[in-house]
């Protein structure tokens, strides 16, 4: 969350400045909540490049979690392209538009594979071509193998940094029992498999019920895109049984790419847990979010928030809102609304959009509602899904709908009595998401769809808050654009230790 420490959030132009090679910043900050989490550069598309780890934050000495297990593991979930990021970016932001297209692989702790399988046994050797992946289990790219005992109770612990696609896990013949979501507890509810979209984080239990003379497949498989890519496969490994004999049973079968009910399904069990923060009863402002992709200048291609694609300043938001530095980004505000009249079920009728580096500045202690409304996209037939991100804070989920958000409506579908706290959320293709925030930790945040091109493309706001009441910056954290030729007296001199 960084109560205290905005410029420890990580967001280059935002929170800080980027670090430069050769540099170096330390990040210190009070963890304050259990859970599951991760990490990742937040400049460029540095995160498509593997620039990202998992963060367990364990429960405080003589605390208990509300759920028993007998062993944990950790799975990291991201995706590889064998183009370099920077290819990627260039293409991203020329005319004619180059996309980064589909990933190699999807990786599972860093691990994957490319041009063979772990299943390739149950491949139709008439229409694949894939072999079978041959392992002795010290490359580099072989699978992370999880080793279970029979009868037994654990975690999984899985989170998605991936840069484009949406995941579905599943362990062949195991059920599942989701107890976390984003760091916060949530009502237990079984399932044979998951939607992950990317920054998700979950903790799920499963029991080792099964065959204890068999090892069984873990997969994830992309969801809400076309999968030109792989599924990625780890191994459940049942003692004593080797960790090289291959499973018997068949991978398990991912719901179809485009099953958006599918994943309505499982999204419309979550709820916080009995005894979690209730939501404010009301609020006191509400931000309505179209999404849609236009065109700049008729060529570039962008998205934008309710007509404006976030480009950001060589100077933090964070120091020059503290030190009221002038004509740094733009003054005006970005809009709370958008025409109610935008047809959100085709394509735009104006296709262009503008660029903009303003800031939503919000109420220090305020309740904010912000409706995440999606749209169709360029062409004709497309509405993609969105995951979103709101840095500094959680979130109420409140609800999710198709079509376009009407308060009248809808409002008495909003659920107030158990929604999830989350910091991350999706928005199906035509359809709306409902989130409400109270913004009690003061800096400048950022709000972003967590789909890495997009971001970079300007899919963003960002939020500013009692920043007055943010003290001692680093100056490392200052030491580009404007704020690097103010005097040092004005800034703290070291966030060394």
């Amino acid at each position: 969350m960084q109560l205290g420490t905005p410029w420890a959030d990580g967001t280059a132009s935002i929170s800080q400045c980027a670090i430069n090679p050769g540099d170096h910043f330390v990040y210190r900050f009070k963890v304050d909540k259990p859970g599951t989490y991760f990490y990742h550069g937040h400049l460029g598309m540095q995160r498509s490049a593997g620039l990202y780890g998992s963060l367990i934050v364990d429960v405080a000495d003589g605390q208990r979690e509300p759920f028993r297990y007998d062993g944990e593991f950790s799975l990291l979930l991201s995706d590889w392209w064998h183009q370099g990021v920077h290819e990627q970016e260039v293409g991203l932001s020329s005319s004619p538009f180059r996309w980064i297209g589909e990933a190699q692989s999807v990786l599972i702790n860093g691990r994957g594979q490319y041009n063979c399988s772990l299943a390739a046994q149950f491949s139709n050797s008439s229409s694949s071509s894939t072999g079978q992946c041959e392992f002795t289990g010290r490359e580099q790219c072989a699978p992370e193998i999880l080793t279970v005992e029979p009868n037994k109770t654990y975690r999984l612990r899985i989170a998605s940094s991936t840069s484009l696609q949406s995941l579905s896990l599943a362990i062949k013949n195991h059920a599942m029992v989701v107890v976390e979501a984003d760091g916060n507890y949530v009502q237990p509810f079984s399932v044979d498999d998951m939607d992950i979209y990317s920054g998700d984080s979950y903790s799920v239990l499963f029991k080792t019920d099964q065959d204890p003379t068999m090892n069984y497949y873990i997969s994830a498989s992309v969801r809400g895109r076309k999968p030109n890519t792989t599924q990625a496969l780890t191994i459940l490994n049942y003692k004593p049984n080797s960790a090289s004999d291959p499973p018997k049973l068949s991978p398990p079968v991912a719901p179809a790419w485009n099953d958006y009910a599918h994943s309505k399904a499982f999204t419309s069990k979550i709820f916080a847990r009995v005894g979690s923060p209730a939501p404010p009863t009301s609020f006191d402002r509400r931000i309505v979010m179209l999404n849609t992709q236009n065109n700049i200048d008729g060529a570039y291609i962008k998205w934008a928030i309710n007509n404006v694609s976030l480009i950001l300043p060589p100077t933090p938001y964070l120091g020059a809102i503290k030190y009221k530095l002038k004509n740094v980004f733009d003054a005006a505000n970005p809009p709370d609304d958008y025409d109610r009249e935008y047809d959100v079920m085709n394509p735009p009728v104006n296709r262009n959009t503008t660029l903009g580096s303003g800031v939503y500045n919000i109420e220090l202690g305020s309740t904010v509602d912000i409706i995440l409304q999606n749209a169709n996209a360029l062409a004709a037939n497309v509405s993609e899904i969105h995951p979103w991100h709101l840095h500094g804070h959680d979130f109420w989920v409140l609800g999710y709908g198709e079509g376009k958000f009407n308060e009248k409506e809808h409002e008495r579908s909003l659920n107030f009595k158990n929604p999830p706290l989350r910091n991350t959320a999706v928005i199906f293709p035509y359809g709306w998401t409902a989130l409400r925030f109270v913004a009690d930790n003061p800096g400048v945040w950022a709000f972003h769809c967590h789909i890495e091109p997009h971001l970079h493309m300007g899919m963003g706001v960002v939020f500013a808050l009692g920043v007055h009441r943010v003290g001692n910056i680093p100056r490392e954290a200052l030491a580009c654009g404007v704020t690097a030729k103010m005097p040092m007296s004005n800034v703290t001199a070291t966030n060394r230790g």
